[in-house]
């Protein structure tokens, strides 16, 4: 099994589906086709009704139930990869029973344990990373290879009992859009799972509520030998902006449950200078008494620097799914049962991001998420133990089990 898993998804990482951050067209990247189209064509070949969102790109799969009663369940994982790193000419690099000490990659650089700690326990294990030039694309091709490899053994081992079972495979989800077109009712499942969770063990129900604030500062340019009283240098209001909002609530000095707010990227000049923001934070309250305070910031300095001087446009991307998992805990204790019988000790922990499964959620469609083992997803140093990867299809064929005969 672990043979076959590995063969897939480094057949799946070499395709690149990077996704583009602040474009309009969807998917934000047509080269994410590369990999819909090929997961149709092989679904087909399984023998499984698949269909595709031709416009879109999503493809939705359906593996009907051998068995009587049981619930529709769902699995889902998303193609792109992270526009931080490039994607173009994966070359995964494999090491065999890792020995614990540095894995040299290209031009001089190192995945190693002084570095990334988490690396000590994976002693023995096969490691697939990336040779350092790109990122790997374990977010989230290692969720797909899961749930392909998952088909595969169903469609080859029709004596396997199973209930009525669902797959879907978006794009753009890096760029928080994956499941802007996606069509819940054609998808139609009692619940499902994303297979894009982090190492081993991870479960998550919990996610930040998220926002956008894309800020325009609109300075005025004068010759700077006779700027006095005239001048309003944008870059200047900018960085005064910043300094507004807590110096600690930032990402590099929280964990947790805690919130941030994020710089992501700044451009500008002396008359006009841009910036986007992201806004985070688990709790509902907090997460409203941050943009509150965003825009109090925003209205200081049009007060300051007069009307029109700091244009921000603050908009929600997607909120916790945590209160639309509580009703249907049992997503979570059988998860939890899943991972036991694989003889995987079950983390649960909040995400401090976002899946494709927490808009699900307020869509109808409870959506919690499941590890794939992966580390440092959207950079050079990303990796995956193979072993690991191999308990994420061990627990998502245990869901099947455990789901077949429950109503």
């Amino acid at each position: 099994m672990k043979d076959k898993l590995l063969k897939r998804f480094l057949r799946y990482v070499k395709i690149d589906t990077q996704s583009v951050d602040d474009v309009e067209q969807f998917p934000s990247s047509s080269k994410q086709f590369n990999l819909l189209n090929l997961l149709k064509d092989e679904l087909a070949k399984m023998g499984v009704s698949v269909r595709q969102d031709e416009r879109y790109g999503y493809v939705y799969a359906r593996i009907p139930a051998n068995v009587k009663g049981g619930v529709k369940l769902g699995f889902i994982a998303h193609v792109d990869t992270s526009p931080a790193v490039s994607g173009n000419d994966v070359k995964p690099v494999i090491t065999t029973d890792y020995n614990g000490g540095d894995i040299l990659l290209a031009e001089g650089r190192k995945l190693s344990p002084n570095e990334f700690s988490e690396l000590k326990t994976h002693i023995g294990k096969t490691i697939v990373s990336s040779d350092g030039t790109t990122l790997l694309g374990a977010d989230d091709k290692a969720g797909v290879s899961v749930i392909m490899q998952l088909a595969e053994i169903l469609t080859s081992n029709p004596s396997i009992p199973h209930g009525e079972l669902r797959l879907a495979f978006t794009p753009d989800e890096e760029v928080g859009r994956g499941t802007d077109f996606f069509d819940v009712k054609c998808f139609d499942a009692d619940f499902a799972y994303t297979v894009d969770g982090g190492g081993l063990g991870e479960l998550e129900y919990e996610n930040f509520n998220a926002a956008s604030a894309r800020v325009t500062v609109n300075g005025k340019s004068v010759h700077p030998g006779s700027a006095k009283g005239v001048m309003v240098n944008a870059n200047l209001v900018l960085m005064e902006l910043q300094s507004l909002l807590p110096a600690f609530q930032n990402p590099a000095f929280t964990e947790g449950y805690e919130g941030f707010y994020y710089l992501d990227s700044i451009q500008g000049q002396c008359d006009k200078a841009t910036a986007n923001y992201i806004i985070r934070d688990h709790d509902k309250t907090k997460f409203e008494d941050k943009k509150l305070l965003f825009a109090d910031a925003v209205a200081f300095l049009n007060k300051k620097y007069g009307n029109g001087t700091v244009i921000a446009e603050i908009a929600d991307s997607y909120y916790n799914m945590k209160e639309k998992i509580i009703p249907h805990m049992h997503l979570i204790d059988n998860a939890c049962v899943a991972m036991e019988r694989a003889n995987v000790t079950p983390k649960i922990v909040p995400i401090r991001g976002g899946t494709d499964g927490a808009r699900l959620s307020y869509e109808g469609l409870p959506c919690p998420n499941l590890f794939t083992g992966g580390y440092n997803f959207h950079g050079r140093y990303e990796y995956i133990p193979l072993e690991d990867m191999a308990k994420a299809l061990e627990v998502v064929l245990n869901l099947v089990d455990i789901y077949k005969d429950k109503k």
